[in-house]
């Protein structure tokens, strides 16, 4: 049987009952401190289009730019389109991922694949073996 998922001794239900006040008690300092300072204009648009998502209102998925936003409890459940700089990728939000970016869970960057040298390249690098 798996192990009941708890962020600091509360389960993801207690968790979504709590004001954001409270919410930013139980989070780490940075997280914290961001909450309380507010969110910036682009931030409260996007929190505000996850409240009418959770309510119903909203059909379309949420896209985002908003990389910085923190996780927040009222996000579990939903997929959201997360930008990496050239397309939406979608993330579904976990209770595990409480705390977090949404960026961090959305690479910018691809794996560098290498291959032959190309069109422009010099005669020295014609004699690279390739495997």
């Amino acid at each position: 049987m798996a192990k009941e998922f708890k962020y600091r001794g509360k389960t993801p239900e207690e968790l979504q009952k709590l004001s954001l006040k409270e919410i930013a008690e139980l989070l780490p300092s940075e997280k914290r401190r961001n909450i309380k300072r507010g969110f910036t204009p682009v931030q409260k648009k996007f929190l505000e289009k996850v409240r009418q998502q959770k309510e119903g209102k909203r059909k379309r998925p949420i896209k985002t730019h908003a990389r910085d936003m923190v996780i927040l409890p009222e996000m579990f459940g939903l997929t959201l389109h997360i930008h990496n700089g050239k397309e939406f990728a979608p993330l579904e939000i976990k209770p595990e991922m409480i705390g977090w970016n949404l960026g961090d869970f959305v690479m910018t960057r691809k794996d560098v694949k290498h291959s032959a040298a190309g069109v422009g390249a010099t005669r020295g690098s014609k004699h690279q073996s390739v495997k």
